[in-house]
């Protein structure tokens, strides 16, 4: 995908990293407006999946967080600029240019809605750092923190994403980015606090409602695409349906040597996840992504 090269006074940037290395580790075993979206997420299945809550991850993490921020937490680079951030390795530069990209695109649609926009910061880290949501680990994959509107990301991901799931290719990466921007999006319309709410008081349905909140992201993503169809190049699309497809709950269940529940998925299978995806680089309208509408009936 062709993105302009990011403007650092268009780009809401932060650095926690002290240094190189990092990287994942595969485990071993509406409040109105017309866009209808949520985002309430709850533990990823593998510690793999787009899109973690912190906020219900972090009950398993709760004995790092005790040791102590000097243990758990990479210090920040303090006083470094936009531009000295984006730029640390190329990485970093094209997930800059990709914010700066998905704020253009989605600020004119929540104008016409009518839904107050609010631009989300990117967080870098490696390793291990902290969030508006408590501590952030690179086993937890890229995260969007609703109570700091962060997107939180070790690129690290990228490689092993690359490497380990088979997801290649710049869009795939895009497709990162884009998909934690839907959780902005859901955070924003209000309809997060609302599915969170559905989920303390149904608590058997949580994953249905997980699902759908994350298949809406991958929507999401889509229409960002569709609606900067003029920046894609050749082999984009395949690439975003191919990371989809490599991080659906059933895909990843495999990968793990166990067998794919239904019942314990949070992300969707790949199966919904390419659908979704599709359904939003098909249509470019975020009304398309209504995963809840059969709940409306």
């Amino acid at each position: 995908m062709r993105l302009d090269d990011f403007d650092p006074n268009a780009v809401d940037v932060e650095d926690q990293r002290s240094g190189g290395g990092g990287g994942f580790r595969l485990p071993t075993g509406g409040r109105g407006g017309k866009l209808g979206c949520g985002t309430v997420v709850i533990a990823l299945i593998l510690a793999l999946v787009f899109g973690v809550d912190p906020a219900q991850m972090l009950g398993g993490l709760e004995q790092v967080q005790q040791t102590g921020a000097s243990q758990t937490q990479s210090q920040p680079r303090g006083g470094t600029t936009a531009s000295e951030i984006c730029t640390v390795d190329a990485l970093s530069k094209e997930s800059c240019d990709t914010l700066p990209s998905l704020n253009k695109t989605w600020q004119p649609v929540f104008q016409q809605s009518n839904v107050a926009f609010q631009r989300p910061k990117l967080v870098f880290y490696s390793q291990a750092g902290s969030s508006g949501c408590g501590a952030a680990q690179s086993a937890m994959g890229p995260f969007y923190c609703p109570e700091d509107q962060g997107i939180y990301l070790d690129t690290g991901f990228y490689r092993q994403m690359e490497q380990e799931l088979g997801a290649r290719g710049q869009f795939a990466r895009d497709y990162v980015i884009a998909h934690e921007y839907g959780h902005h999006i859901q955070k924003l319309t209000g309809v997060s606090d609302q599915v969170r709410s559905l989920q303390g008081q149904n608590p058997g349905s949580a994953n249905q409602l997980s699902v759908r909140l994350e298949l809406q992201a991958d929507c999401y993503a889509g229409v960002w695409a569709s609606k900067n169809k003029d920046r894609l190049e050749a082999g984009d699309m395949e690439s975003g349906l191919n990371a989809a497809h490599q991080i659906g709950d059933d895909a990843l269940m495999r990968a793990a040597g166990r067998r794919p529940v239904e019942a314990s998925f949070t992300h969707g299978s790949s199966a919904q996840r390419i659908e979704w995806l599709r359904k939003g680089m098909e249509s470019g309208n975020e009304d398309a992504c209504d995963t809840f509408a059969d709940l409306k009936r």
